[in-house]
């Protein structure tokens, strides 16, 4: 943006990276340092015990991997899973695409379940294929959680009942990359084995952190994984987790720092009250596409994601140039349409460090860019629309009281 002036602040709405807290920003803006050194040590350790709180697990074990959510893919396949072992995975967008995409080159035998994007996983089929496997052959259900190109979320406690209800032991995977410290996520209840977010999501980071939390039974599965791993290898961790020294590499000193201030952010406002509020936003923005008389990507309620929307537009409309629109004119940056949905959608995104009154003027920017485009949306109709609903739901803000 320094290359390419505007005054005021970019108003970023696409669904990662997102903005970043000024506490953030402060907390990173510091000189490098011996990681081996006491400090980092204790640092670390803290933040560890920390991040299990947004997984909500008490069991599990945290990596903090220099890398992204591609990589933290990686890591969670590599480190439970064998060359070969079959495994059931959906794909109902862009990234669960592109996750199959790496399973498959991995050298795993997948069995993809494909559903029309805008859909959901179909979990009748994965119960289907659950009943059928009385051999066990299946090792593991790969699953994303929120499909952001589509803003479809899936309902992980019902996987969880469908692996219980057969008493399956395939291990859970799960791409939370855009959905952990939003959304309603929980670890240890829903039997998750393996979960993974990356820093430049909702936890409001750059870009170059992958979390990967693992169960004890994804821990104890990667004690006889055979798939070849080196950098992501989680005994690499475990045995400096035991010497007290934690990094078996050089980590990012700023992006620690970084970590810590955003999950003392995420603890002040209180977990469930980031996710309320995120759930607020969708809901805000859902209500003025609608007052625009425009349709939401998903296809049914039940898979509405509170940290983006999709907006389909109209067929003599190209998506990607409401996108370019809103940048160049308005430095609004909205996310584009992807693969097949490609000049169909573009794409609101609502997670992260934001508040309701920073989420409406981006509504107010997107109905002018309509209106460029030569849609013939009513100005002022869906801010209106989102502004009705959030004068009557949005709280006291807790330490103004």
């Amino acid at each position: 943006m320094d290359y390419t002036y505007a005054p005021g602040r970019n108003h970023l709405f696409v669904p990662g990276p997102v903005n970043i807290p000024d506490q953030v920003l402060r907390a990173m803006n510091r000189n490098n340092e011996d990681y081996r050194s006491p400090a980092i040590p204790a640092l670390t350790k803290t933040l560890l015990e920390d991040v299990k709180k947004i997984f909500k697990t008490t069991s599990g074990t945290p990596f903090l991997i220099p890398t992204t959510g591609t990589g933290a893919w990686e890591s969670a396949l590599t480190n439970t899973l064998s060359p070969g072992d079959r495994i059931v995975s959906f794909i109902i967008g862009q990234f669960s695409l592109l996750w199959v995409d790496q399973q498959k080159r991995l050298g795993f035998n997948v069995d993809v379940v494909e559903s029309e994007w805008g859909r959901g996983a179909d979990l009748d089929v994965l119960a289907s294929k659950l009943a059928a496997d009385t051999a066990h052959t299946i090792k593991a259900v790969c699953i994303v959680h929120n499909e952001t190109a589509t803003g479809v979320t899936n309902n992980l406690a019902t996987v969880r009942k469908i692996l219980d209800e057969y008493q399956h032991p395939a291990l859970f995977l799960v791409d939370g990359v855009s959905s952990i410290c939003a959304l309603d996520f929980r670890m240890d209840e829903w039997g998750v084995d393996v979960a993974l977010t990356g820093s430049q999501k909702a936890l409001s980071l750059p870009t170059g952190m992958g979390i990967v939390c693992a169960s004890p039974k994804a821990i104890e599965a990667s004690q006889s994984a055979k798939s070849l791993r080196v950098f992501f290898d989680w005994k690499d961790y475990l045995k400096f987790y035991k010497m007290g020294t934690y990094w078996p590499y050089t980590p990012s000193i700023q992006l620690l720092y970084g970590l810590k201030a955003a999950l003392d952010l995420i603890f002040e406002e209180g977990l469930d009250n980031v996710i309320a509020r995120h759930t607020r936003l969708g809901t805000a923005t859902r209500l003025a596409v609608e007052a625009w008389g425009l349709k939401n990507c998903t296809q049914k309620e039940e898979w509405f994601s509170d940290t983006v929307t999709a907006v389909v537009v109209p067929p003599y409309i190209d998506s990607s140039e409401i996108v370019r629109r809103g940048w160049k004119r308005y430095n609004l940056s909205l996310g584009l349409g992807l693969n097949k949905v490609a000049g169909k959608v573009f794409r609101i995104g609502h997670l992260g460090h934001l508040n309701d009154l920073q989420l409406l003027g981006c509504l107010a920017g997107v109905e002018m860019v309509l209106k460029d485009v030569g849609y013939p949306v009513k100005l002022g109709s869906g801010v209106a629309a989102a502004c009705a609903y959030l004068q009557n739901n949005i709280p006291m803000i807790p330490s103004r009281i």
